[in-house]
């Protein structure tokens, strides 16, 4: 049959099947995901004009949004664009055209279906959220979220208003408030997603079948709906606001807190919250802190062209961990949890069983039912006798910071590896060079050096040697993002990036609580600046006997009868035992009240000076290639202030 006429489009096709049912593709040229561009947003306007006229003259009954792409529907707008839109007189307009649009797919005569495979993100999910009914695939590919809090904004295409609508405001704010992934089943529960099918290749069907029987989805239930409503919707607005602001403080990250105010506002009406939705989104994509996180977000993309690519791509399969304490433990039961079968060695299995142990803790938390669970536990093995050396695709070192045993270690396993394995220490602050000297090819060892714990940190700092070349490290790099985390590549030298730049920070305040300052004053300090959490309890967590190890590595003094030493002496080393700085109850620290102070913010900045100050120096001294580099390193590895850019971005703004 012949096809419609339609404008001109570079990010959409359109095909009109023999039923009359419009199949509307997006396929964002020379990309690897869809976006809605500015481009793609007129063209989409464009399109929906013109099926507007198709449906009006009777040759079309229905439409369908879908994608053209394998990696999923749409993962929001361009991030990339967000620089230039972010100016108040280029946003509104900007803004008005997207909700145009949107309004225009959901007051479209005939049914518009949404087919969602893969990734449904902010500005996508957005767009299926205006759609009359969503159809998504529910595997574990399938993911639908607004992801917008961690760019310092919240959905301003008509997402926060319809998402109300779809799932009642508590769930739909949480998501908001949390940018969190939803998997299929868990939408569909939510009312964001209307039906599951199995396979990607019965979405066709599926779309056709809701176009012919005009399938409109359902709004919450009432018993959702009422939670907006009156003084009911007060006492919510006072816990979010609550629970918020333990996580995010209003003057470091005000888009959540924006967000509470908007649905304090108009959450009784979904087509209102819509409409005010520009009044607070504008301010924030020209904040500061927006700005910031979007620097964070591209430094971030930028660590996945580390590794080797195209036809030189590595594969690993077999992962080999030597040490089963708690870091080389856990690295083995993430690889494990990543797909790949792993060897975990010790002296015994007395020392092995533990990380097992935890292994399953974590394998339970994060995987859907017994099956998979007890899939990932299979291909995690005990190995006291190191067999799976010799079948390795990785060998990771992860015992106690000695030169000497972790030297024997690498002898050892230099003599039975295959010749391209790859061989890693996980050494926290001894330089490779020195290790690497006891084998016959020193070239051979590069650093892996992953962060406690090992399931939440992202980073991993890829260690390079000067004996190494730089498809060593690549390779390193490559494993890195295989098994999910962010490499960023360094030069051997002590304490390497993270831990040399956290070492002055953690014993400045450690040297302050020596003499007689409050530990809950400078933890709280330093959260009031913008860090995670405080040094004295960051200490507590890495663990005090590996604090003094790596201090004493970098040459700094922890004096013989200073508490910190009659705390490690005592066996007092933290956490993992339940006592150092602070007692520790069920993994958190008892802290006592915190002292007034009448600066905290100030008192933060000068606790976390020697940080900076220390970044600076690693950034001259080459460690790291650039500055972003640095800035993004010290973000993943210590969770530097996020809003501010890194540390040497916030040296550069004055903002510390």
């Amino acid at each position: 049959m012949p096809q419609p006429q339609m404008p001109a489009m570079t990010n959409w096709r359109f095909e009109a099947d023999f039923e009359g049912i419009g199949w509307l593709t997006i396929d964002t040229p020379n990309a690897p995901v869809n976006t809605l561009s500015r481009l793609a947003i007129n063209e989409l306007g464009a399109a929906l004009q013109r099926v507007e006229d198709l449906v009006a003259s009777g040759e079309l009954i229905g439409l369908v949004i879908q994608s053209g792409k394998d990696s999923g529907f749409i993962a929001g707008a361009d991030v990339s664009e967000f620089d230039s839109m972010s100016d108040p007189a280029v946003l509104p307009e900007a803004l008005k055209r997207t909700h145009t649009a949107m309004d225009r797919i959901e007051k479209m005569k005939a049914p518009v279906i949404a087919a969602i495979h893969g990734f449904c993100l902010g500005g996508g999910l957005e767009l299926a959220l205006a759609c009359h009914y969503r159809i998504a695939v529910n595997d574990d590919k399938t993911r639908v979220g607004f992801p917008e809090v961690n760019l310092g904004i919240f959905p301003g295409f008509g997402g926060t208003g319809r998402s109300i609508r779809q799932a009642g405001p508590v769930p739909a704010m949480q998501a908001m408030l949390t940018g969190r992934m939803i998997k299929a089943g868990a939408a569909r529960g939510m009312g964001l997603v209307d039906k599951l099918v199995r396979h990607r290749d019965m979405l066709h069907w599926e779309a056709r079948k809701a176009v012919l029987q005009k399938r409109k989805s359902t709004p919450a239930p009432l018993i959702e709906r009422i939670m907006a409503w009156g003084p009911i919707r007060s006492r919510i607005v006072e816990k979010m606001r609550a629970e918020t602001s333990r996580k995010a403080r209003q003057e470091h990250y005000p888009a959540p807190h924006a967000l509470i105010d908007l649905f304090e506002r108009h959450g009784d009406n979904w087509r209102t919250m819509v409409d005010a939705e520009a009044g607070s989104f504008v301010p924030l994509m020209a904040s500061d802190t927006a700005r910031n996180l979007r620097r964070v977000f591209f430094l971030s993309e930028s660590l996945k062209k580390q590794g080797l690519r195209g036809k030189e791509k590595p594969e690993f399969k077999r992962v080999h961990v030597i040490g089963a304490g708690v870091m080389g433990g856990d690295i083995a039961a993430w690889c494990a949890y990543r797909g790949m079968a792993v060897t975990l060695q010790d002296l015994d299995m007395a020392r092995i069983q533990p990380a097992l142990d935890r292994a399953k803790s974590l394998f339970k938390k994060r995987l859907k039912g017994r099956t998979e669970v007890a899939s990932a536990l299979a291909r995690l093995e005990a190995d006291p006798a190191g067999n799976g050396i010799a079948r390795a695709d990785v060998i990771i070192e992860a015992v106690v910071e000695n030169l000497e045993i972790k030297q024997k270690i690498f002898t050892d396993v230099e003599a039975k590896a295959k010749p391209d394995a790859i061989i890693a220490s996980n050494t926290s602050s001894i330089e490779l060079e020195r290790i690497a000297s006891a084998l016959k090819d020193p070239s051979r060892l590069i650093g892996l050096h992953f962060f406690n714990p090992v399931a939440s940190l992202p980073l991993v700092e890829v260690i390079r040697s000067g004996f190494n070349v730089e498809r060593d490290v690549a390779m390193g790099a490559s494993f890195a993002l295989a098994i999910g985390k962010s490499p960023v590549l360094v030069k051997s030298a002590p304490g390497f990036l993270v831990n040399r730049v956290l070492m002055p920070y953690m014993l400045g305040a450690v040297e302050r609580v020596e003499r007689g300052e409050s530990p809950e004053l400078l933890d709280a300090a330093a959260v009031a600046f913008g860090m995670p959490m405080g040094p004295i309890e960051l200490m507590d967590t890495v663990g005090l006997d590996v604090g003094q190890s790596v201090a004493h590595e970098l040459k700094h003094t922890v004096p013989e009868g200073s508490r910190f030493a009659r705390l490690v002496r005592d066996k007092k080393l933290g956490r993992k035992t339940g006592e150092g700085f602070y007692k520790w109850v069920d993994g958190k620290a008892q802290k006592g009240e915190t002292p007034a102070h009448a600066d905290l913010s100030g008192l933060g900045r000068e606790l976390v000076k020697p940080l900076i100050d220390t970044t600076e120096l690693v950034v001259s001294e080459g460690i790291v290639a650039s500055p972003d580099l640095a800035d993004i390193g010290v973000i993943l590895g210590t969770g530097f202030a996020p809003f501010l850019g890194g540390p040497m971005n916030a040296r550069k703004e004055g903002k510390a």
